[in-house]
């Protein structure tokens, strides 16, 4: 472990933590990657504004979660034969805690640029929930830091490894098996692990093939003129559920496979992104069953990304694909506003700090850039040591970045300059 940065400003920028909800799921308490402080930093490498950097061993792409002052990391061995839960003093950077979530004689395959420890634990209500895809789910009270229920009966072949995030709702865990050899969704209560439904895909994938059955994509949970959904991307087709029961709302079809992306609400469309297919389309979440004839308003198939999750920033969505090509489009009706080339692959997705967007590479490259709808404006370009599989978090003003080989806190001790 190292420390670089010892200043006021970091004792400010502490601080400021309980200012904000705290980072408790994938992509943020707004599931949209949207920070609520918009004083992060901008510019940082491994010499400057680096307030620790602490060592992790292993390998997995999940995203920090925070409670209070510890950081969660689920993590896994590169065999995948232990999956553990790391708690970290968000201070100090110290792991205090390396918790044996479950031990697995014999691993299945996952394909070497995934990790058995991709998907981003969920936090709420003084509970932790932590998930490795088929081979278990666990809920560790967060006061006694003891794992209270565990579940591995819930069967799914992911053929290239484990991608899919826990979501919480309204006391109940969802989860999402999107494999080669099964497709469905399961509802748990949170407290107990019970099932409270479990729900079949019932898409017309029009191939036997499983390879073109996968997904690995985190639902998101919308409501939308008084109905709440559960919108879940699948290969082929995405889905609207009825939360509380399971019960099929509606399906718009867009072909595809291997969707990662989290679906985005906003304006009152959803948008999706597809990976393969139509790539990205807005919908409007109305009507019940097909409503791909009827409600997709707009598509989006050059330059789309397949893994990173867009941000939306005013009326514009902005994003970046797996190559590096950023872009900005309207909302509302789709229109290109720009779209540019710059450098790098990605994998981990877009965090929104005010008009500021960042966009960590897989190399160790982090882009700051303007959310402005005329032009794409790179505010700075920021390096470490090692890349980002795993999408940023943020407590306070500060940001709480996971590479390949490390967890860094990377905070500006000077005041912040708005036009910098």
């Amino acid at each position: 472990m190292t420390f670089i940065l010892q200043s006021l400003g970091t004792k400010e920028a502490i601080a400021h933590e309980t200012l904000h909800p705290s980072w408790n799921q994938f992509r943020g308490p707004t599931a949209n990657g949207k920070s609520l402080s918009q004083q992060l930093p901008i510019r940082w490498d491994e010499t400057k504004n680096i307030c620790w950097k602490t060592a992790i061993s292993g390998k997995a792409w999940s995203s920090p979660v925070i409670s209070g002052n510890t950081i969660w990391l689920s993590n896994a061995t590169e065999d995948g034969r232990r999956l553990s839960l790391l708690a970290i003093d968000t201070k100090t950077g110290h792991i205090r805690k390396d918790i044996i979530v479950f031990e697995i004689d014999d691993p299945m395959f996952c394909h070497p640029f995934n990790s058995y420890a991709s998907p981003t634990p969920a936090l709420a209500n003084g509970f932790l929930w932590v998930h490795y895809g088929s081979a278990g789910t666990a809920c560790l009270d967060l006061e006694t830091e003891q794992i209270i229920w565990t579940r591995q009966d819930l069967p799914c072949d992911h053929h290239r490894g484990p991608g899919s995030s826990p979501i919480f709702f309204d006391g109940a865990i969802f989860l999402t098996f999107d494999g080669f050899d099964q497709q469905y969704l399961a509802c748990l209560d949170a407290k107990t692990g019970e099932t409270i439904w479990r729900t079949d895909r019932s898409i017309n994938y029009g191939s036997d093939n499983g390879d073109f059955k996968k997904a690995y994509s985190t639902p998101t949970i919308i409501t939308h003129n008084n109905r709440t959904q559960l919108i879940s991307p699948a290969a082929v087709a995405t889905v609207a559920y009825d939360p509380h029961n399971g019960q099929e709302l509606w399906t718009v079809y867009h072909g595809g496979f291997n969707a990662a992306a989290r679906p985005l609400y906003s304006h009152g469309l959803v948008i999706l992104c597809t990976a393969k297919g139509d790539r990205l389309l807005a919908v409007r979440p109305d009507g019940k069953g097909d409503i791909t004839k009827q409600q997709v308003v707009w598509k989006f198939g050059k330059s789309a990304p397949t893994r990173p999750s867009q941000s939306v920033v005013a009326d514009q969505l902005y994003m970046v694909s797996d190559t590096g090509i950023f872009s900005c489009i309207d909302i509302e009706t789709g229109d290109v506003r720009w779209s540019e080339r710059h450098s790098g692959r990605y994998s981990a997705s877009l965090v929104s700090s005010g008009q500021r967007l960042y966009a960590c590479d897989e190399d160790g490259g982090c882009v700051v850039f303007q959310a402005n709808p005329e032009s794409f404006e790179v505010i700075s370009e920021n390096t470490l040591d090692s890349g980002c599989m795993a999408s940023p978090a943020v407590i306070g003003n500060d940001l709480i970045i996971r590479t390949k080989s490390h967890l860094y806190r990377i905070s500006s001790p000077e005041p912040f300059d708005n036009k910098s």
